[in-house]
């Protein structure tokens, strides 16, 4: 009886043991599953990171990349990666615009993708080095540290609805360079057919207006002893500031928000908008008329000075078998064939190097729109990123107060000034 009893037990444990091995074997066989958060809705570049992802889960049978889309831009995906982090719950890989660089760095706990080459993909050493000029790499680095490997790039162009123009008795031969030309046109083109001339993109963020400070001189902050001091309240900025507000008042230019300014362009009922080369493909397959391409308009006498728009990807994952998923993820999107895939779908320069008899080059070379951005890489600079736990709320007042000045609340002049002192004292 003990025998039969003993053997049951046996028996049982074999059974489960069998039922364990069987069940790792099931798991192990099951692919790693890493997120990937983006900021691009359906009219920016989501259905192209819909089918890169599922091109990469279709090669590799190990990996599942599952994508997810922030809404309220790098704004957006910050602060839901801030809830995230607290809830243990942080994905994999995320696209971080350039503008929290800093915030970024000194607030998230996140693994370098030369980490994870060293560590698991000793092939790929010089990678960063043999596909990137020194230059873009800057984007992503902080006191030399490589935070984020740049992906995105883009710079705000002018897009020119050229049958308003020509409603207008504008000759389109004669695009607008500068400041004075854009106010000049809105003005005909509203006289002439009663349409805004102007809008300059309102995104959760102040990209669009640091290109329109540091163009006439100005400057968001300075850095010193490792923080960043704000000095965006300068003659110069408030001079720039006030220029486009004063287009707003006198009902030339648009101030709304960015679903209105773009559906009042596509809809062929405003003149220029001035955004993200990122918008080109969603502008060029849904306008029903022809759209010229214009560089940022300058200021007369003053130099064109860009931030560079767009995102890089971070590595947030602290699972090992994860940050090795990322990187092949990561790679990938960074090929050639993805990067082309890229572009074409959204309007981005790519931020690798590129062969120039790819497709890629042929591409910028031949769409007049991408040639324009392309033209712009010279004048481009970093975006202006606060340091400190506080950048946050730092951005946002700086996000604020657009609404303060181009609504006629308050002159630029004393708008910054607040805001300047405010943000001083949050940065301290």
């Amino acid at each position: 009886m003990k025998k039969n009893i003993l053997k049951g037990i046996i028996l049982g444990s074999l059974f489960l043991v069998g039922c364990e091995k069987e069940e790792k074997t099931t798991i192990s066989n099951k692919p790693i599953e890493i997120e990937y958060w983006h900021v691009a809705s359906e009219s920016f570049g989501g259905g192209t990171i819909k089918e890169l992802v599922k091109n990469f889960n279709e090669k590799n049978s190990d990996i599942k990349v599952i994508e997810k889309f922030n809404p309220d831009m790098y704004k957006g995906l910050t602060q839901n990666l801030q809830v995230a982090v607290a809830a243990r719950k942080k994905p994999a890989i995320v696209q971080m615009g350039y503008s929290y660089l800093n915030y970024a760095n000194d607030n998230f706990d996140y693994v370098t993708a030369q980490e994870i080459i060293e560590k698991y993909f000793p092939e790929d050493k010089n990678y960063l080095s043999n596909n990137f000029l020194s230059n873009i790499l800057e984007l992503g680095q902080v006191n030399g540290k490589q935070v984020g490997i740049p992906y995105s790039i883009s710079n705000p162009i002018m897009y020119i609805n050229s049958d308003l123009m020509n409603e207008a008795g504008i000759n389109i031969a004669n695009t607008p360079k500068d400041w004075e030309t854009v106010r000049k046109y809105s003005e005909i083109i509203k006289e002439k057919t009663g349409n805004m001339g102007l809008f300059v993109q309102e995104y959760a963020d102040n990209w669009a207006q640091q290109a329109l400070i540091e163009g006439n001189g100005g400057k968001i902050f300075i850095e010193k002893d490792g923080k960043t001091i704000p000095t965006f309240a300068s003659k110069e900025s408030s001079e720039a500031y006030q220029y486009l507000a004063d287009m707003v008042q006198d009902n030339i230019a648009l101030h709304a928000s960015n679903d209105e300014g773009f559906q009042t362009f596509l809809n062929g009922r405003l003149g220029m908008v001035i955004t993200t080369i990122g918008k080109r493909d969603n502008f060029e397959s849904t306008a029903k008329f022809k759209i010229i391409g214009e560089k940022f308009p300058v200021f007369n006498g003053k130099e064109r000075k860009l931030p560079a728009g767009g995102n890089m990807l971070m590595i947030m994952t602290d699972s090992s078998d994860e940050q090795k998923a990322s990187w092949r993820f990561m790679k990938y999107l960074l090929e050639e064939e993805a990067s082309e895939k890229w572009t074409k779908g959204t309007g981005y320069l790519p931020s690798a190097i590129q062969n120039e008899n790819s497709e890629i080059a042929k591409f910028l070379n031949e769409n007049q729109l991408m040639r324009v951005a392309n033209e712009q890489l010279k004048n481009m600079g970093k975006w202006a990123s606060f340091s400190g736990t506080n950048a946050l709320q730092a951005e946002q007042l700086l996000i604020d107060v657009r609404d303060v000045i181009l609504s006629g609340e308050k002159k630029a002049e004393q708008a910054l000034k607040e805001v300047e002192e405010k943000i001083t004292n949050l940065v301290k």
